[in-house]
């Protein structure tokens, strides 16, 4: 009869990922003609992915509480939009405990509109234009 060796209680780790801010794009709405960022230059792109990058670094608390001119990370107050309904997302009541917008620069390139879920953020509108305060 042959014994079995025992197994290994010793279990390999899992490195943790680098506490920050994450970004989700499941509510992103490509097709909302109003947040278009159809026809943008290359440019856009690069500060969008630029701004995501440098924000990736922080917490989601960090960002809210960042007072930076050229970040200008706060609240939406829908009832001083052009989108008083808010984003339209379904479930919406129940995911989005208060809806945030940033820029992607101190004056070009618009803003990003969503909403954090701990150290998430779901972006949900790329304003380019900034059709949602006019």
């Amino acid at each position: 009869m042959s014994k079995k060796k025992p197994l290994s209680k010793i279990v390999p780790s899992q490195p943790k990922p680098p506490a920050g801010l994450g970004f989700s794009f499941k509510y992103l709405q490509t097709q909302n003609e109003k947040f278009s960022s159809r026809d943008r230059p290359p440019n856009y792109f690069t500060a969008f992915l630029e701004r995501l990058r440098d924000l990736s670094t922080l917490t989601a608390s960090e960002v809210k509480m960042n007072r930076s001119q050229s970040l200008r990370c706060h609240p939406i107050k829908w009832r001083e939009t052009t989108e008083p309904n808010g984003f339209g997302i379904p479930n919406e009541k129940e995911l989005v405990t208060i809806p945030y917008q940033f820029s992607l620069s101190t004056n070009e390139h618009g803003r990003v509109h969503g909403f954090f879920i701990e150290d998430m953020f779901y972006i949900v509108w790329l304003d380019p234009n900034h059709n949602l305060y006019q």
